[in-house]
């Protein structure tokens, strides 16, 4: 059995696509997955499976959201060494341990254009700073997320690839819940 997390992007935000974690935890467990874990209400479930096919991991949960709860939902699943590797490597951590609460992660999808990156590494940053990789965005808002301009729409304009994004402490606590299903 491998070790799974699934994001969910634009569950529960001002009352649009509305899913108890109780009825998702369930939902997971009826699709066959394995010690499921859900984490707050943004939509963040630790799993494990026999399965090793994340795109067919990843429609099998978008089919049973539409078919359980009645809408679309954008999914993403990682392995958990993914996870892990991708929490522990943020860009901006080292020389901000007194600042976590602006260090972000803006996961995408898929592989961004390199030329979409290139036009974006152009932006002067100096008061909120990104970092693009193949697979995340590390984005550090040292005067808050809510007044940042370059946050998870703006990449996914810019790069023209959904995303989903997670604070550390929540990217932290689904690397170790990852661990505890381990």
């Amino acid at each position: 059995m491998k070790i799974y997390i699934a994001l969910l992007r634009g569950i529960n935000v001002s009352g649009h696509k509305l899913i108890k974690m109780t009825e998702l935890k369930s939902m997971f467990e009826k699709a066959e997955f394995k010690n499921v874990t859900t984490y707050i209400q943004s939509g963040n479930v630790v799993f494990s499976s026999k399965k090793e096919d994340i795109v067919s991991i990843q429609e099998t949960i978008k089919t049973n959201i539409l078919k359980v709860f009645g809408f679309d939902v954008d999914v993403q699943v990682l392995g958990a060494e993914k996870l892990q590797r991708i929490t522990e490597n943020h860009t901006f951590l080292e020389g901000n341990q007194d600042q976590l609460k602006a260090v972000y992660y803006t996961l995408l999808a898929e592989k961004p254009n390199s030329e979409f990156v290139k036009e974006l590494e152009q932006l002067e940053q100096t008061e909120e700073f990104f970092k693009i990789t193949d697979e995340v965005i590390y984005c550090f808002y040292p005067n808050g997320v809510g007044r940042a301009k370059w946050q998870g729409t703006f990449f996914e304009k810019k790069l023209k690839v959904s995303s989903t994004t997670r604070n550390y402490n929540t990217m932290k606590k689904l690397t170790e819940l990852s661990k505890e299903v381990d």
